[in-house]
């Protein structure tokens, strides 16, 4: 039997590394970048095992999950671990992080998510980004959510550890991932004892053995699928242009968030001020007395196709959530899931 997808030739090295500039590109980044053979979870599980350890006091932002999973990896790791959470309506602040800092001055390790998809907000890293440099401490970035709805730049806003992943706004697939690295943040990882090695949590392997060896050889055989549709995903954003794939995001969000008012029938956005909304999900709360959840098995009912989901945990009460991004970043999109919306709510 043949098929396109299967009996490839295996990809090269030097594909490999043109996949990679082309991350560097996307991100305008000039330190190193490295494609992770896994999910997201893959590279922001071993950047926070490869730069925090017993030594580490970190600064860990929680506006939504994420930020709650990346404590308990900080933890883990053995480092010692300052909270700053704030509700998850809203975003946190430059101010709120230096008041941080002045309360614990030994922070050298901050934690942030860009985006809660989850949640549907985003912070300002830039401005977090220019506190963080003040104060000296590495800055760790999760933005898999934000690249390709908002603005990503590294280098500009002086991340040295910075993650994403393709499978939401930038419309790719979800097996491969990258990571930018800073090179403080490469001598924190040698630095540290606990770094996983001989492992595939291992960015210090991938260093060694493909970046430092000049790109030439790949250190085992890459997910071969995945690694095309990045490459087709990234090129396909290049020709439109990343300002183009941002505007459509940004004008999802607007519709989200305007049509959901005019609706009415108690339905509000979730996140209170538009500037801190992100532009790759709009999340709703729900009228009183309406179970989210409930909500959204009717909205599922008349269209499974729709990009509407419940939120998480507590929040399976009293929150929905568009999911506005990739193929589904669309006016057409976003008024489809209220109409339906408007519907199962009877308004």
């Amino acid at each position: 039997m043949t098929h396109p997808l299967l009996d490839l030739p295996p990809l090269t090295a030097e594909r490999f590394a043109a996949v990679e500039d082309a991350v560097a590109r996307l991100l305008d980044t000039r330190q190193d970048v490295l494609i992770t053979q896994g999910e997201a979870l893959l590279p922001l599980e071993g950047a926070i095992r490869a730069a925090a350890g017993p030594g580490t006091v970190a600064l860990n932002v929680i506006t939504g999950p994420y930020g709650q999973t990346f404590g308990n990896w900080l933890r883990d790791s053995g480092a010692t671990v300052y909270d700053l959470a704030v509700p998850f309506h809203t975003a946190v602040t430059a101010g709120q992080i230096r008041e941080a800092f002045a309360e614990h001055s030994e922070i050298d390790f901050v934690s942030l998510v860009h985006a809660e998809a989850a949640t549907g907000n985003t912070n300002p890293v830039a401005e977090i980004g220019e506190a963080v440099r003040e104060h000296g401490a590495l800055f760790y970035l999760d933005a898999v959510a934000s690249v390709g709805a908002e603005p990503v730049l590294p280098d500009a806003w002086g991340v040295d550890l910075c993650v994403i992943g393709a499978q939401k706004a930038m419309g790719g697939p979800a097996g491969v991932s990258a990571i930018s690295v800073s090179e403080r943040a490469w001598a924190r990882m040698a630095a540290n004892p606990n770094a996983p090695r001989r492992s595939y949590l291992s960015l210090l392997d991938w260093k060694e053995r493909w970046i430092d060896a000049g790109r030439r050889a790949l250190p085992h055989a890459p997910a071969q699928l995945e690694m095309l549709a990045l490459e087709a995903c990234l090129e396909r954003i290049e020709s439109v242009g990343l300002e183009t794939v941002m505007a459509r995001h940004r004008e999802a969000a607007r519709v989200a968030r305007a049509g959901a008012v005019a609706l009415g029938g108690g339905l509000e956005p979730y996140v209170y001020e538009e500037k801190e909304a992100a532009p790759v999900a709009t999340t709703l709360r729900v009228p009183s007395g309406v179970v989210a959840s409930e909500l959204v098995a009717r909205v599922l009912k008349s269209d499974p196709a729709l990009p509407v989901a419940a939120g998480g945990g507590a929040l399976a009460k009293e929150m929905i959530r568009v999911n506005h991004y990739g193929a589904d970043a669309s006016r057409e999109t976003v008024e489809r899931c209220l109409a339906a919306i408007g519907a199962a709510l009877g308004v």
